[in-house]
């Protein structure tokens, strides 16, 4: 479900305080570890980047989660993001 009082929390920031904070793991170990560059976890942890399918497989396999949580956490901001501005209202049956 899609907040509607505030914005979602951005995968970014759940990587950093729910997983790398409480683990000790450095932005620079964890790219290492999965074969990434640095600045790609960077941009990720600042909200700058976005959560790619490839990167929900990497990051599911280093912290034991699914893909499917991380792109959910990305798709549930992104959904946010793109809420159109003008109200649309449901199509009826004609007849």
């Amino acid at each position: 479900m899609i907040p509607s009082h505030r914005n979602p929390t951005h995968p970014g920031e759940i990587l950093l305080e729910e997983f790398l904070v409480p683990l000790g793991i450095t932005q620079v170990l964890l790219a290492s570890h999965i074969g990434v560059p640095v600045q790609r976890v960077n941009e990720l942890v600042r909200g700058k980047r976005g959560v790619t399918p490839e990167t929900a497989w990497l990051l599911s396999k280093a912290f034991s989660t699914t893909p499917e949580f991380w792109l959910n956490l990305q798709a549930t901001c992104d959904l946010y993001q793109s809420r159109p501005q003008r109200t649309i209202h449901p199509l009826r049956k004609v007849g």
